[in-house]
């Protein structure tokens, strides 16, 4: 039996997966629904147009939180400074932004009152335990809703169908095939061809550089300035944390 929820936070890309969660948390719970997205550096693109599209969705309300320096410094710089690898050998990008994105989720829900936390994490990786357990230290009295853990929806094309039926716009199509997920730090992909480990990767995977067979073959020469282990400075210019990765 579902609880009783009047007001959830819903951690919201804009993706597929959360603009669907949208209509569904208010069919399944008859609860209000806030959107809440992080700026993490995933660029501007991503964040363009995210308000309205969220308030198109279904949502009461969208909050768009600009971490980016509290990321990089207290986040990515620890971590790369730790030599911090999972399991020896996986780098880390996604896991590192998660954490404060929960966090600011968090804040949020105190902000507006709301009785519950939803995520869109699928049960691919880790990130359902990376929400969670963040979720579990500061706010253990709200409710987890975790749809991917409850609707009976497998697939992308049953997402798109989805939405289809509800005439809610989404940029995700079936021959978008790639899942993407960026930050200050790094980007990943899945789907397409990514998910037989024989296949070689197209082109369309180089967002964040070029395939290094496109690359100039002029060199540069960058000048990194270092204080306790932290970049400050490029080529000599102070840089506060997020524009000294930039």
């Amino acid at each position: 039996m579902k609880k009783d929820i009047k007001k959830v936070v819903l951690a919201y890309s804009g993706g597929l997966d959360t603009s669907a969660i949208i209509p569904w948390l208010k069919e399944n719970y008859d609860c209000e629904v806030v959107a809440f997205a992080a700026d993490v550096g995933q660029g501007d693109e991503e964040l363009e147009g995210l308000h309205d599209k969220a308030i198109a969705s279904g949502a009461s309300e969208c909050y768009i939180m600009d971490l980016k320096d509290e990321f990089v410094a207290d986040y990515i710089f620890p971590t790369v400074k730790t030599g911090a690898v999972y399991e020896g050998e996986y780098l880390l990008g996604t896991s590192m932004a998660r954490p404060v994105i929960a966090k600011a989720q968090v804040e949020v829900a105190r902000k507006v009152g709301a009785d519950a936390l939803c995520h869109g994490c699928t049960g691919k990786g880790n990130d359902q335990v990376r929400f969670e357990s963040t979720f579990a230290a500061l706010a253990p009295d709200l409710t987890v809703i975790a749809p991917w853990r409850e609707w009976d929806m497998v697939s992308r094309e049953d997402l798109l169908d989805y939405l289809a039926e509800r005439t809610i716009h989404t940029t995700a199509s079936a021959t978008k095939i790639y899942s993407r997920d960026a930050n200050a730090w790094h980007i990943s992909h899945e789907g397409g061809e990514l998910e037989d480990p024989w296949c070689e990767p197209t082109k369309g995977i180089w967002t964040l550089t070029v395939d290094p067979m496109d690359a100039p073959d002029t060199p540069e020469t960058v000048t990194l300035s270092f204080a306790k282990g932290e970049l400050v400075a490029v080529n000599k210019q102070a840089r506060a944390p997020y524009p000294a990765l930039m």
